[in-house]
């Protein structure tokens, strides 16, 4: 059986959960995200914690501080080290703060994967990027398959109510939700062009559209869609979020960053079509074969592409629930279990080999110089 350890940036945390030992550190705002905690996770209590633990692999999640202190304890205990990319920093940055920092960040992620042992991505699209700025070698990138909890996001959870709170008070009307951190990057000022002097609530009248999520972009995004059918209910959790998602008739992701998606994963285990932006990850959700059957694509910066594909589903009943349908299936096919023994028994191993091969040849060396001083006695056998 698998034990597991998890070191988290927020402090008063349970001593366990599901299974897992958690280790809480302290952390400090990140300065252009204040409700996104950092913290290096490289205090004596973390790193004595951790080699007690006595762990084979270590598991950090890339970008972000704590990364830098995973790679830290990783070397002082020998042990090997797995990296999993999951936000796309270097295009975040140009719409948070000077464009130059770019090139640095880049710096600072190829330092990071290339000392680790194998790298994890969401998607062969990220994968391609960090092969592109030669992050990591081809053999040591790999692709961490999708995984959704397909018992908490679940058509079962469509709700009146809820719909009755997305709608404001209007469940009879066609519903599209989104479902995120309302962040600059995510591209939700597309849904509401200014320049363009419309909107896909100007061109499609009889829906209403739902935010579910909070975030520093909040403010504008409330003042861009004032007067407009448009709900915020701000941050869900537990039921509550598994009812917005399957109470909606369409999900809608413009985000053109998404390493994956994960909430369109979490639309479509709800028996929701998506139809989302084909850039990022989203295109490995919805591949060239199934679009058209469990979701839409629209092409990048294309309002009217978007408004004729979620005018297609909401305007037609019997399609989105045979999509809603066959989005559904084709989750089910991808819980955590399965993506959870992937890593365990193919990415891990990986990384471990690679480890010991990097350590072997680090060896050499050595092994060479301490033959040549200490030669063994030659053995004659008669």
């Amino acid at each position: 059986m698998m034990q597991v350890m998890v070191v988290t940036t927020h402090e008063g945390v349970p001593q366990e959960f599901y299974g897992a030992k958690l280790i809480g550190s302290r952390s400090f705002p990140c300065p252009w995200y204040q409700k996104v905690p950092l913290s290096l996770a490289l205090s004596p209590r973390i790193i004595s914690e951790v080699a007690r633990f006595k762990p084979d692999i270590i598991h950090a999640s890339s970008p972000g501080i704590m990364v830098f202190g995973a790679l830290a304890i990783a070397k002082m205990l020998c042990v090997p080290i797995v990296m999993s990319y999951h936000t796309h920093v270097p295009v975040y940055i140009p719409r948070y703060t000077f464009s130059w920092l770019v090139k640095p960040m880049w710096m600072v992620i190829k330092f990071l994967h290339q000392a680790a042992d194998l790298t994890l991505v969401p998607s062969a699209a990220i994968g391609r990027d960090l092969l592109a700025a030669q992050v990591a070698a081809a053999n040591r990138i790999r692709l961490w398959n999708k995984g959704v909890d397909s018992e908490s996001f679940n058509p079962q959870f469509r709700s009146h109510e809820m719909r009755v709170r997305l709608t404001n008070g209007e469940p009879e009307k066609p519903l599209i939700v989104h479902v995120g951190r309302l962040g600059v990057e995510k591209s939700l000022d597309f849904l509401k062009r200014m320049n363009l002097n419309t909107s896909v609530m100007d061109r499609l009248p009889d829906a209403r559209i739902a935010f579910v999520g909070d975030g520093p972009y909040r403010p504008e995004l409330e003042e861009l869609f004032k007067g407009m059918p448009a709900v915020f209910t701000g941050m869900l959790g537990g039921e509550e979020l598994s009812q917005a998602y399957a109470s909606g008739d369409v999900f809608v992701m413009p985000s053109e960053s998404e390493t994956l998606g994960l909430v369109v994963l979490e639309a479509m285990s709800s028996g929701i079509p998506v139809v989302g932006v084909r850039a990022g990850g989203i295109p490995d959700i919805i591949p060239p074969e199934l679009e058209g059957k469990i979701g839409f694509l629209f092409s990048p910066g294309d309002l009217d592409d978007c408004v004729d594909k979620l005018g297609t589903l909401l305007h037609n009943e019997e399609l989105r629930e045979t999509m809603g349908r066959a989005a559904r299936i084709e989750m089910e096919q991808y819980d955590w279990r399965a993506a959870t023994k992937m890593i365990r028994n193919e990415q891990y191993n990986a990384a471990i080999w690679f480890w010991r091969k990097k350590r072997a040849l680090l060896l050499r060396p050595l092994q060479w110089l301490v033959k040549r001083i200490f030669p063994s006695p030659e053995v004659h056998y008669q």
